[in-house]
């Protein structure tokens, strides 16, 4: 029977990132994944593979709304070879999860590939090619998420969709009908509808992504209507039902009046749920919440005292950076170490065009919590960049406290926001103010002079270009 220091039973970017801080640490490390691939949701089904279609989803869009006015003239009809946008998608997941192959290697970390389930909390019997239980002092779980459902609906994996399924479809839809205003039903959304597919997106609360600050929400909707995006706000479905190849959505308003959707194509896109499946926790102590989240203490130790938990499958946000993070945190913990994680600055991006990025306390939050806080704002359009490149869309906006200017939140939504939340991040560990990011030098012309730019707004009311 092989022994091991630590064994982490996934391979998603924090069971991963977690075995590969484990074994510079000076442990033995394992990793078990139950796919033939090791990346996770994230780089095989998720947040590589759907980046890829956007990317090549973008070049289409400018080839054919854009280039004119450019100066480059293209001869012919442009046209879309559907086949190869998805080989070459495939292509980049396969060079990516190639890369983490070599890391393992790298790092003399064993990779089991089975189904990992305990014996007991020390012991992980593992179902694959090879059936067979190897012994380790300490575990880590890492197995992730996988998409959500309503009750009522019967995923058929072909018509009645998940984010996983919608990836990889054989050809593009008439009419997609997207159930869910969050991050997957918006990106896969604007995927599909710049190229060709009239798109349809339902949602429940309100505001599409009701956990970001209203305003995001509000532009982003906004765009993406321009862009030819239908919303369909404060509607409950309550039946979905495929006849042939056409897929029927019923949803309610809040007044009950019935509206109809049909479509060839139904995304169910309504957020994500912790993967425990398989595991058998009991066998090792370990309990699970009502959610399906594996329970843990501020150090992410479970109720097995030699059994960590981290990512989708234990309770904060679901994001691939925050799993990367607690990877670390219990790699460096279990080492003695005195690792940190501050939650609040763990940044959020929706990857549509424009992006959409945030980082620390909505307005909605701050108001919630009775703190005084001061506002500055800047649009994207006053930038000689975003005009250069014709991304004049969204604005960068800052909040700060109202009586010591320390940076408490920062919420953007324009083109490259995605990296510019990395500038408010790194202000606020170092609790920044607003005056410091104002008194900063930033490249002319970039868009990263819309955060200084708002900083200046909220110090003193005095942005420069507006």
């Amino acid at each position: 029977m092989s022994v091991f220091d630590i064994t982490i039973i996934g391979s998603g970017p924090g069971g991963y990132v977690a075995a590969i801080r484990c074994a510079q640490l000076g442990m033995k490390t394992a990793l078990i994944e139950k796919y033939g691939t090791l990346g996770g949701t994230c780089l095989n089904v998720g947040c590589i593979p759907s980046k890829s279609l956007l990317d090549s989803s973008h070049h289409y869009e400018d080839a054919t709304k854009h280039f004119s006015e450019h100066g480059i003239e293209v001869q012919g009809k442009i046209k879309i070879n559907f086949n190869q946008m998805i080989d070459r998608k495939a292509s980049v997941v396969e060079q990516t999860t190639k890369g983490i192959d070599y890391l393992m290697k790298k790092n003399k970390i064993e990779v089991f590939h089975g189904v990992g389930s305990f014996v007991d909390n020390t012991h992980i019997q593992i179902q694959g090619k090879k059936n067979q239980i190897i012994e380790s002092k300490k575990i880590i779980i890492a197995t992730g998420s996988k998409p959500g459902n309503l009750p009522f609906i019967k995923l058929d994996k072909e018509r009645i969709i998940t984010s996983t399924e919608a990836l990889k479809l054989s050809e593009i839809p008439k009419h997609l009908v997207v159930i869910g205003g969050g991050v997957i039903g918006l990106e896969l959304g604007q995927v599909y509808r710049r190229l060709g597919s009239e798109v349809s997106v339902i949602e429940y609360a309100e505001r599409i992504t009701p956990i970001m600050d209203s305003g995001l929400s509000k532009e982003l909707m906004k765009v993406m209507k321009k862009q030819g995006v239908k919303f369909y706000l404060s509607h409950g479905v309550n039946k979905v039902i495929r006849k042939g190849n056409e897929v029927e959505v019923t949803a309610l308003d809040k007044k009950n009046v019935e509206t109809k959707f049909k479509g060839d194509y139904c995304l169910v896109s309504v957020g994500r749920r912790p993967n425990t499946v398989g595991l058998n926790v009991e066998a090792a102590g370990i309990r699970v919440n009502k959610l399906g989240q594996v329970e843990v203490d501020n150090n992410l130790k479970t109720t097995a005292s030699n059994i960590y938990a981290i990512g989708d499958v234990v309770r904060g946000a679901m994001l691939a950076h925050k799993a990367e993070e607690e990877g670390v945190m219990v790699a460096e913990f279990i080492a003695g170490q005195k690792p940190h994680i501050d939650y609040n600055l763990i940044p959020n991006v929706i990857y549509t065009w424009p992006e959409v990025a945030s980082v620390g306390k909505t307005e909605e939050q701050l108001k919630e919590e009775g703190i005084s806080y001061k506002s500055g704002q800047f649009p994207m359009r006053a930038l000689g960049r975003a005009r250069a490149s014709m991304d004049t869309e969204g604005f960068v906006k800052i909040l700060a406290d109202k009586n010591t200017d320390e940076v408490l939140g920062v919420h953007m939504i324009g083109a490259r926001a995605a990296d510019l939340i990395a500038e408010a991040v790194t202000a606020m560990e170092f609790r920044a103010s607003a005056e410091d990011i104002a008194r900063m030098s930033h490249s002319h012309p970039t868009y990263a002079e819309a955060v200084k730019e708002a900083a200046l707004a909220a110090t003193e009311n005095r942005p420069l270009h507006i």
